[in-house]
């Protein structure tokens, strides 16, 4: 009998390994990112794990109760001492017993993903729909009966011109208390959205409250969830914070999550309660490391794309994997925080969350927009945010269009030999020598290049553990430069290319960037299967942005801005080797870095963008790629390395790309077939 199949998330390794095998050393077999000190006696709890069970047909794979050996003594004295979450088990006590999803904590790994949804320094007009205000209230008078409350919004309108105002009971149960322990004179937190004519009292202090108000510019990504901490009086960024999105577990992108839900009735309100306790953490660290009370966070605006959307709200996405791909609602939603189970931020929170733009195109786009304002722009300018669904607008004045097109988890490091998310240990930069064809690279966590004498001792402590997203892109266009790799993406031999680095894999062959197996390290090697991942990728990706130029009637655009956690951490010349995205001068190529992010933080600070968003939404084209007659044939061109019939004339200026085509034949005198010229 074939032995079980033990996959782990979110990292998608995955192996056959005979029953009783402890989960532990499955993991280490496989290079998955799980934790140990104690070696495996069960004394530590570094490596506590959290089984997945029901039907995964992302995975191909039912996960039953019964996968794992039963809970045992030492997990039970573990717990009863020390204490462990539900359903947590210890994956040196746990063995295999059949076919199981294993999901590993971000506590339980070693190297902790690196979330690089970093804040993007940006100038943004002060007019937040949140503010405090300090007022002096007139004491009751037997003569003149009326309710604390209603002498509170006189004098709110007497010293501030509020208008009518209203509160959540919330604040009605503290108001008597709070007036008299303020002798009187109290400070109130009066939020006024962008379309409300009644404002609300959202919380309310003794005398005069200075602490300060916040709020949060969250960006629900479907790998990784980022959250901005901004002061709400001068929108400084106090802290970030990002995790991974637990979803990950139920599938890696957007459709394998529909395809949960279809296939387990039920499961979106799993996905939907996971989120939110992921949010509610973030919540949390972002307070407890800025040292304010969670409490004084009054707002979040969140961005996402349409599935995350729905799930969060908890709709059903079942409608959005499916033509017409409809939504369940578009506009843009203001909500109570209780409403989404944030418990975290103060109890009469609001929520703003921006509006979709289409099915498969949704709040984070509108985001990516309301920072980078192509409709403004007099250059016809591509935006490009990258991602497991990306996201692209392209416009001018004249006009805006957008599409989504499904990349797939390969740009995140999934579907990768060597492939991980990004955390230390991780290559990220990757130069070849074009006449050596010797490679060196660097990690996360380390500044250094590995060719420097100082880079082993440097990086002992993470070690080189795996490439992410980055990496892979640079290794494979400094293939493509160096090569080692042809026009279709085909590795040549060692005989073909002159380097001992291509080793022999089967019927193909792979370039090895880093082996430490010497030593009881691994092998980093960049595969034949690693660069299809790639090109696949990189063909949706190149066919959504050429549909919105035949829907434009453009053959050229002026610019190219590259948006996400993604987008900010590859360079533009080796993009545009691969074909990632259209011709373009390279200096016309820039980094938006978390451009939903700051089109977030826009939206938290300044209530007025908020309509403004709202309208340009209304005004934005969208283009279907999964109907589109041409994404085909777009496509398939664009399998090639950059492209099989556009020659990429402003990257060839200050690149030269090798004109040969490898085969596995051998044929001719140096084992490459010349392309023929007509």
């Amino acid at each position: 009998m074939t032995d079980p199949l033990v996959i782990f998330t979110p990292s998608g390794k995955r192996g056959r390994f005979a029953v009783g095998t402890p989960i532990l050393s499955a993991a280490r077999k496989l290079g998955v990112d799980l934790d140990s000190v104690c070696g495996g006696r069960g004394i530590c709890s570094k490596c506590q794990i959290a089984p997945q069970f029901g039907e995964f047909p992302k995975h191909g794979v039912t996960s039953a109760q019964t996968a794992l050996s039963d809970w045992n003594t030492v997990e039970e004295r573990y717990k009863s001492i020390r204490g462990m979450l539900d359903g947590r088990r210890l994956g040196c006590q746990a063995t295999v017993q059949g076919d199981v999803v294993i999901d590993v904590p971000p506590e339980s790994q070693v190297h902790k993903q690196v979330v690089r949804k970093e804040v993007t320094a940006r100038d943004i007009i002060m007019d937040p729909a949140t503010r405090l205000l300090f007022v002096e209230v007139d004491e009751p008078d037997m003569h003149e009966p009326s309710g604390d409350f209603e002498r509170l919004a006189a004098a709110l309108e007497a010293q501030w011109e509020t208008g009518p105002i209203t509160a959540p009971l919330a604040v009605l149960k503290k108001l008597q208390p709070t007036l008299r322990k303020g002798n009187w004179q109290v400070t109130v937190a009066l939020h006024q959205g962008h379309h409300d004519q009644v404002a609300r009292v959202m919380d309310i202090w003794p005398g005069l409250y200075e602490a300060g108000l916040f709020g949060l510019a969250i960006d629900l990504g479907s790998t990784t969830i980022a959250a901005h901490l901004c002061d709400l009086t001068d929108g400084r960024v106090l802290g970030s914070a990002g995790v991974m999105n637990p979803q990950i577990r139920f599938g890696e992108d957007l459709m394998s999550r529909v395809s949960y839900v279809m296939m387990n009735p039920g499961g979106e309100e799993e996905m939907t309660r996971v989120v939110r306790e992921a949010l509610n953490r973030l919540v949390v660290e972002l307070a407890r490391d800025a040292e304010i009370d969670s409490a004084a966070i009054v707002e979040a605006v969140i961005v996402c794309n349409p599935v995350m959307h729905h799930l969060l709200l908890g709709i059903d996405p079942v409608e959005l994997g499916q033509a017409p791909f409809a939504l369940a609602i578009s506009g843009a939603l203001s909500l109570d925080s209780h409403e989404l189970d944030l418990r975290a931020m103060n109890t009469s929170g609001r929520i703003y969350i921006l509006p979709c733009i289409a099915g498969h195109v949704g709040a984070d786009c509108a985001a990516v927009a309301l920072s980078e304002e192509p409709g403004k722009q007099d250059d016809l300018t591509l935006i490009v945010d990258v991602g497991t669904n990306a996201e692209l607008l392209l416009g001018n004045r004249t006009r805006v269009l957008a599409c989504s097109s499904p990349t797939g988890p390969a740009f995140e490091g999934a579907q990768i030999s060597n492939g991980q998310r990004a955390a230390p240990g991780a290559i990220e930069r990757v130069e070849i020598d074009p006449v050596t064809r010797e490679p060196r690279f660097r990690v996360i966590g380390c500044d250094l290049w590995s060719d420097d004498p100082a880079f082993a001792e440097a990086t002992v402590a993470t070690g080189i553990t795996g490439i992410c997203g980055s990496g892979i892109i640079e290794a494979i266009a400094e293939m493509r430069m160096a090569g080692l790799v042809d026009s279709k993406g085909l590795n040549g031999s060692a005989e073909q290319t002159g380097t001992a680095r291509m080793i022999p894999e089967g019927r193909t062959h792979s370039y090895v960037l880093h082996d430490a197996t010497a030593t009881g390290g691994q092998m980093i090697a960049v595969t034949q299967g690693d660069i299809r991942a790639i090109q696949l990728a990189k063909s949706a990706l190149y066919a959504g942005a050429r549909l919105l130029m035949d829907e434009f009637g453009a053959e050229r655009v002026d610019r190219v801005v590259l948006a996400g956690a993604f987008g900010a951490h590859i360079s533009p010349k080796h993009a545009m080797v691969l074909g990632m995205i259209p011709d373009a001068p390279l200096d016309h190529v820039r980094s938006a870095g978390n451009a939903a992010g700051t089109g977030a933080r826009i939206a938290l600070l300044n209530r007025a963008s908020r309509s403004e968003i709202e309208e340009t939404v209304g005004r934005i084209t969208k283009v279907e790629t999964a109907i589109a007659p041409r994404f085909q044939e777009h496509f398939v061109n664009a399998n090639a390395l950059p492209h099989a019939t556009d020659l990429f004339p402003e990257l060839r200026k200050v690149v030269t790309l090798p004109d040969m085509l490898f085969n596995t034949s051998g044929d001719g005198p140096d084992g490459r077939r010349r392309r023929r010229r007509s």
